[in-house]
């Protein structure tokens, strides 16, 4: 009997051994699958929103997977994308044309450059209730401005007032105190916020508020500038010209995905970033889907007039202390 119950007993030692290898044989082949993909990590500027479904999309729908890639989403940091993949925490990351000009004029200059453009016009402007009469930049005379008080933002501001025949000195400024553009408005605190209409004045028409929205674009033809971006550490790209290519090619398929399929693309956001508006999420994206592209350049490319145009009026305004011109840019990853 004691006999039996050692053989058995070894039988059954035996089957869990095989049991064990067959599993460790099967973990590391799928470890092996995993690290034949190249991690790449890319960071936001804000909380996810439709500026990003691009990214999210190529996740979802196996484009960089595709492209042999494991691309990680990192939230935003507080010492900022740009810096954050100026460090080479992350290959990429959103950033602002406009930023990008200071970080490119610093002692040190940050090892970033520009690699897309995510929408392909800047539809910035200010939004305020219909009540305040804000309907054109002179009309801001006397009025109350909420600012994050940066030098190139105030002569954006200083610019489209003056050459709409107001008094940049009668605009009332205060600090930013909060993001609630909405709540904002609605408290009377301020009467006027730059958003994006992307976002917040597509909110604000689904809140049923009544309002105006002028866009610095529309005021002069220098201020359609690249807003929001997507730039890389400039090492990355130098030694890893080929993993850059295909991680902007991929993305390129997220992004023009979501052209095609707003709704679609909207619900991969959606499923990825459950607490996000599932309204106001799906009304933005198809907003979007007509302004990611431009009729005559296709998603993510730059005009590198445009582009040279903005930072010489940044440069003729004293804003940074050399020139720019087409610097800080390159649509050698972005094209076909």
């Amino acid at each position: 009997m004691e006999g039996k119950f050692k053989m058995k007993t070894r039988k059954i030692l035996a089957m869990i051994l095989i049991l064990l290898i067959t599993f460790a044989m099967i973990s590391c082949s799928s470890d092996d699958s995993s690290s034949d993909l190249e991690k790449i990590s890319f960071i936001l500027d804000w909380d996810p929103n439709t500026n990003h479904t691009g990214v999210y999309v190529a996740i979802a729908n196996g484009y960089y997977e595709d492209a042999g890639l494991d691309v990680e989403i990192l939230p935003l940091s507080e010492m900022g994308a740009a810096a954050f993949v100026a460090s080479g925490r992350a290959e990429f990351g959103v950033g602002f044309q406009e930023w990008l000009a200071v970080t490119l004029t610093l002692d040190e200059p940050m090892p970033v450059t520009a690699v897309a453009s995510i929408i392909s016009h800047n539809n910035s402007g200010l939004i305020s209730l219909k009540e305040s009469g804000i309907d054109r930049f002179n009309k801001l005379n006397g009025k109350t401005y909420q600012s994050w008080e940066l030098d190139i933002e105030l002569a954006i501001m200083r610019q489209t007032i003056t050459d709409a025949g107001g008094d940049f000195d009668l605009l009332k400024i205060v600090p930013e105190t909060s993001t609630d553009v909405i709540s904002l408005l609605q408290s009377r605190l301020v009467d006027a916020v730059w958003v994006f209409e992307s976002l917040d004045v597509v909110a604000a028409e689904l809140a049923g508020i009544e309002y105006n929205f002028i866009k610095f674009a529309d005021a002069s033809p220098v201020l359609d500038f690249y807003t929001p971006i997507i730039i890389a550490n400039n090492d990355f790209l130098n030694n890893n010209p080929d993993t850059a290519r295909n991680f902007m090619q991929a993305t390129k398929r997220g992004y023009e995905f979501a052209i095609e399929n707003p709704r679609e693309a909207a619900q991969v956001l959606l499923d990825a970033v459950p607490e996000l508006s599932p309204d106001l999420t799906i009304a933005s994206q198809e907003f979007l889907a007509g302004t990611y592209a431009s009729a005559d350049l296709s998603w993510g490319v730059f005009d590198e007039a445009r582009w040279s145009a903005f930072y010489d009026w940044i440069y003729e305004n004293d804003l940074i202390p050399v020139p720019l011109g087409s610097e800080g840019f390159t649509n050698e990853f972005i094209m076909p």
